[in-house]
């Protein structure tokens, strides 16, 4: 088994990011992965444990509160059909999850079935230690008959392209079991009242809606930017809309500065919702769960958020009316990209001696079949493509949004963490009228040219 090397600790939050979360920039979870991390060379010059046996059991660890019944159902029924037992375990909150599968993986004692939710680079490192199958063989046979049934932006959560730059073997390593996107929810009753009858479909056409629901006393959008992901996903948005894929990953390579004007443009957006006076009161504090009850009590008239929302407003407001768009775009430059992927996936232990029962097992719990009874029962999105006709209206506009989602998870060069919080950081601050977008931008230049020359070093 080869070390794990150090995993980072301030983390791009992907569409593994629910309302439960990981906090991984914690000051105390920091500390327990650098110390977990810097045991392991210890675990392994004290030598693995023995290795278990073959055995009619598949043991799954999870962390998702919201699906655990339905997988034990599941597990039930596979152990009808097959004779074999699928144990099916949760460990909750997240953080906690994540930190038993860290402390595992130290002792090489990783169940058959688990998740990492954490960033590409993790999951290159868990790769390269030899804890996570090549599931490539078993996705194209039968002429790629079960990766063909995925969606492709899901898969490529896990999938890493030749030439990749974490030095993985080619192929597909993570098998998802739903997904998700980000985009902008709208109350039609809370529109009406202001005498608006369709949604938005451009951005001037949102600020004037903006100022329409203002008149009438109503507030026009909220999210939980407090917590910087959702800021950052929301600006992704429309930097992909302004200047194109390539300019932006040419940023992050360092060959355009933050002060080029069209990442001028990019921060001007949140000036512009403040001028506008569209956003609620508090935004840059508020967590997305208190966004999540702004909307669902119709104290909002928009949101930015993320599809799992579909299954949070039904326990709060079932008879909530409202829509789903896309962000309404900026420019005609370029396509407005939307952060989506595979929600929540599971990758299999390389050293299970159950790994092709595990491997079958994953195939059978994302046939159409389970698929539909997991969207019908969690309000997420399937990750089987043929199960989207048989999803609820407001799933089904989430799942139009597929074909438009991008995140950093598949894009070929990520920025430097702290370069994402300085920028996000200014997010706030032009919100709060502390900083114009062009000083936002000098000092996100700032933290770049101190981390390329570090780079450098």
């Amino acid at each position: 088994m080869r070390k794990l090397k150090r995993p980072y600790t301030l983390v791009t939050v992907g569409m593994e990011t629910r309302c439960d979360a990981p906090s991984l920039r914690s000051p105390g979870y920091r500390a327990f992965l650098l110390t977990l991390c810097s045991c392991l060379i210890l675990v392994i010059l004290a030598g693995c444990s023995q290795p278990p046996q073959p055995s009619n059991k598949i043991l799954l660890w999870h962390w998702m509160t919201d699906r655990n019944d339905t997988f034990q159902k599941f597990a039930q029924q596979y152990q009808k059909e097959t004779g074999i037992e699928v144990i099916v375990q949760l460990f909750a909150p997240s953080d906690s999850y994540s930190q038993k599968v860290i402390a595992a993986a130290q002792a090489n004692v990783l169940p058959d079935i688990y998740g990492i939710l954490d960033k590409k680079s993790i999951v290159a490192d868990f790769i390269k230690a030899g804890l996570v199958a090549d599931l490539t063989d078993a996705m194209e046979a039968d002429e790629g008959s079960w990766k063909d049934s995925l969606f492709d932006k899901a898969l490529a959560d896990k999938r890493f392209e030749a030439g990749n730059i974490y030095g993985v073997k080619p192929g597909i390593y993570g098998v998802p079991i739903d997904v998700t996107n980000m985009q902008l929810l709208y109350n039609r009753k809370l529109l009406a009242k202001a005498g608006i009858t369709a949604p938005p479909r451009t951005w001037e056409e949102f600020i004037k809606d903006a100022q329409a629901l203002r008149r009438v006393g109503i507030t026009p959008f909220v999210s939980g930017w407090g917590e910087l992901w959702l800021a950052d996903c929301f600006a992704s948005n429309y930097a992909f809309n302004i200047m194109g894929p390539e300019k932006i990953f040419a940023t992050y390579r360092g060959q355009v500065k933050y002060t080029d004007p069209d990442w001028i443009k990019v921060l001007s957006v949140f000036a512009d919702l403040r001028d506008k006076g569209a956003l609620i009161d508090g935004i840059v504090t508020k967590g997305n769960k208190y966004a999540e009850q702004d909307f669902a009590l119709e104290r909002a008239a928009f949101a930015f958020n993320g599809s799992w929302c579909v299954n949070v407003y039904h326990d709060m407001n079932p008879d909530l009316d409202y829509g789903v768009i896309p962000p309404p775009p900026i420019s005609t430059a370029y396509p407005l990209k939307i952060w989506g992927g595979a929600g929540s996936s599971f990758v299999v232990n390389a050293g299970s001696p159950n790994k092709d029962k595990a491997i079958a097992f994953l195939k059978w719990l994302t046939a159409k079949e389970r698929q539909v009874v997991l969207s019908h029962e969690t309000n997420n999105l399937p990750s089987n493509k043929a199960a989207l006709s048989m999803i609820s209206p407001i799933l089904g506009k989430f799942a139009e949004g597929m074909n438009q989602s991008t995140h950093p998870t598949i894009w070929p060069v990520n920025e430097d963490p702290l370069v994402i919080e300085a920028f996000d950081k200014g997010i706030q601050a032009i919100i709060i009228g502390e900083k114009t977008p062009p000083q936002a931008a000098q000092d996100v230049q700032v933290v770049k040219d101190r981390q390329m020359a570090r780079g450098n070093q």
